[in-house]
C-alpha cells in the first residue's frame, strides 16, 4: 500500500515501550526514514547517552536533545523515536504538537520491567532498586505522556509488526498526518 506522510511521526514513551523497535518497522510500512533521537545526539557527541549523562550531566544532555529533535522535524516527513525523557520538556513538546504527530506506546510497568531489566544502557535505573526507580519514573511521566497527540497500548503479546500496524491504524484517524495515495 502506498502512504503519504505529510508530518514527522514522533515516537513518544518510557524505555522499553517499543518506541525503536515499532518505529522502525512502521517507517518500513510507511516507505519513509526511521530517525532516532537518541542515536543522533551519540553520533554528534562521539560518547554513548550513559556517558554524555555521566560526564556532562542532564541538563547538558536534554539541551542537546532539543536542538537534534528541532532539526530533524525539520526534515523530510520521518518516523522519530525519542528517548524516555524528550516528550517531558514543555519545548520539546511545542515544537512536537506544531511540527508533528506525537504517539504514545503506552507499557504498563510489568512489561516495561521485562523489556529493560537486564540493560545496562539505562543511565536512570542505575540505582540500588532498578524497578522501584522505573515504577516512579512511570508514574511521574504518565500524565505528561497522556498530553500525546495518539496514545497506543502495548501488549506483550502484541508483535512488533502488529503493534506498527495499531500505531498505522491511529494515525490514518489523522487526515493531515498520513493519507493513503
Amino acid at each position: 500500500m502506498d502512504w503519504r506522510l505529510k508530518k514527522t511521526i514522533v515516537m513518544v514513551g518510557m524505555m522499553g515501550a517499543g518506541k525503536t523497535a515499532v518505529g522502525t518497522q512502521l517507517a518500513r510500512m510507511l516507505g519513509v526514514p526511521f530517525l532516532d533521537s537518541d542515536e543522533e545526539i551519540v553520533k554528534a557527541a562521539n560518547r554513548s547517552i550513559a556517558e554524555i549523562f555521566e560526564r556532562d550531566g542532564e541538563p547538558f544532555f536534554r539541551e542537546k536533545e532539543a536542538r537534534v529533535i528541532a532539526r530533524l522535524l525539520h526534515g523530510e516527513p520521518a518516523v522519530l523515536s525519542t528517548g524516555g525523557g524528550a516528550f517531558l520538556q514543555a519545548e520539546n513538546r511545542e515544537l512536537i504538537a506544531r511540527e508533528g504527530l506525537s504517539v504514545w506506546l503506552k507499557a504498563d510497568l510489568d512489561l516495561l520491567w521485562m523489556r529493560v531489566r537486564h540493560k545496562a544502557t539505562r543511565p536512570l535505573l542505575r540505582t540500588a532498586d532498578p524497578r522501584g526507580t522505573l515504577a516512579a519514573l512511570l508514574a511521574s511521566r504518565g500524565p505528561i505522556y497522556a498530553l500525546a497527540d495518539l496514545t497506543v497500548e502495548s501488549r506483550p503479546e502484541y508483535s512488533v509488526e502488529a503493534m506498527a500496524e495499531a500505531v498505522a491504524a491511529a494515525i490514518l484517524t489523522r487526515p493531515d498526518v498520513l493519507e493513503r495515495k
